[in-house]
């Protein structure tokens, strides 16, 4: 049966009704938003030393995605840079982004033991996306 969605119905006027579903979309797909086979090369980029080679590489792994992936992120991170330049209203900042959407957009395939390290560098690829919006996607 189709279920007619109405979005004037009250209950979505809550906006953490609203991320809440955001979030847990992408926490429920079968293969997060930067795919699995991507997650180690993404890591090892944003650990790199030289700005403007961490830059490149991140931006050259974004654009290898698989254009669903690639489009969809594109959608995602303008939305939340709109987001974040309304950080005075909102207290979002793309640190505070980077921590809700870090872990949610790329994780490893395996639950591993160092959760924790990860969790700072998934952080670290959000904030420099979001940082980079217009270089990485200057397509």
């Amino acid at each position: 049966a189709d279920e007619q969605l109405d979005l004037d119905d009250g209950r979505r006027e809550d906006i953490h009704v609203v991320t809440g579903a955001l979030k847990l979309f992408f926490r429920e797909l079968p293969e997060p938003l930067v795919p699995f086979s991507h997650f180690d090369k993404f890591i090892a980029a944003i650990k790199m030393q030289d700005p403007s080679r961490r830059s490149r590489c991140v931006r050259d792994l974004v654009c290898s995605l698989p254009p669903a992936h690639h489009d969809t992120m594109k959608v995602l991170f303008r939305h939340l840079c709109r987001v974040v330049e309304c950080r005075e209203q909102n207290r979002m900042s793309v640190q505070s982004v980077a921590i809700v959407f870090g872990p949610t957009l790329l994780r490893p395939a395996g639950e591993e033991a160092n959760m924790a390290m990860h969790m700072v560098f998934q952080n670290q690829v959000v904030k420099h996306i979001l940082n980079q919006f217009n270089y990485i996607f200057s397509d």
